[in-house]
Parts: structure tokens; sequence; C-alpha cells
């Protein structure tokens, strides 16, 4: 009788941690992420600004820290609009020149207004915005969002 309760003893352990791993989400409850990005007294007044910041990463029971980065434009002293680092065109990287106060994606040529709309393609629609909000002066960098042409 002994051996027969340490055998189902030893195929529970092995049985209900499968059963979890398999059938259970990691994370039955995901909450928004926001990230403090950037002060924006810091920031000039309409003059775009690459800004780095670090956010978790969530992939299944494993959470690890990365850095990030995204284009900031502060509008006004309390309200910024926040850009995602690629263009829409293939998801290159895209640099904001001064010279001709655009965004300029150098791989194929698109070209992007201050407020991310598209000046000349190929890039088919604006740039990603991510969801902002606002914690005094600090800048909170929440999900990208898909903006549509």
């Amino acid at each position: 009788m002994f051996i027969y309760s340490l055998s189902a003893a030893m195929a529970a352990m092995v049985t209900i941690p499968a059963f979890a791993y398999l059938f259970l989400p990691p994370r039955a409850h995901r909450e928004e992420q926001w990230v403090d990005a950037a002060d924006l007294a810091q920031i000039p007044l309409n003059t775009p600004q690459e800004v780095s910041y670090h956010m978790n990463k969530v992939d299944g029971w494993k959470v690890s820290s990365e850095k990030a980065t995204a284009w900031v434009v502060k509008t006004a002293n309390d309200k910024a609009i926040a850009f995602g680092p690629q263009c829409t065109h293939l998801g290159c990287a895209y640099h904001w020149d001064e010279s001709t106060k655009t965004f300029l994606c150098p791989c194929h040529t698109s070209v992007f207004s201050v407020d991310g709309k598209v000046i000349s393609g190929p890039a088919p629609r604006p740039l990603d915005r991510y969801a902002v909000k606002m914690n005094g002066t600090h800048l909170l960098i929440g999900p990208l969002q898909q903006e549509q042409g």
C-alpha cells in the first residue's frame, strides 16, 4: 500500500505542474504598463527629442527590463506626443532633420511632419503613437497605438 501511495504522490508532483504550464495562462490579468519616459520641463517646445527609457517585458513567467526609445514632441507645457521609433513603411529607424523640420527615414526616403503625418512616401500611414499621460511634469508612456492614414 505504501508503494501505491508513493507512486501516486510522485505522479501528482509531475502532473500538477505540467497541467498548470500547459493549460493555465502565465498572467491571468495583464495591467497596462505606464513608464516614466521624460521630464517635459527639459524638452523644448515643438522640437522633437529622442528619449530613452527602460520598460519591463513579460515573456511567460520571465520578466526582463529592456531599453526603448520614443520621439517626444512637447506641444504645450503639460502636453506632448510620443511617436514609436520605427518608420511605418518597413520599420526602419528615422530621425529628426532640423534643417527641414521633418522626420526623415533615410532607408526609403519617407518624410513625416512634426505631427507624424506622411509628407511623402512610400510610408502608407502616419507614425505610430504611444498612449501618453502626465504625472506632474513627467511624461508617462503607455502602449503603442497604430495610426490610420
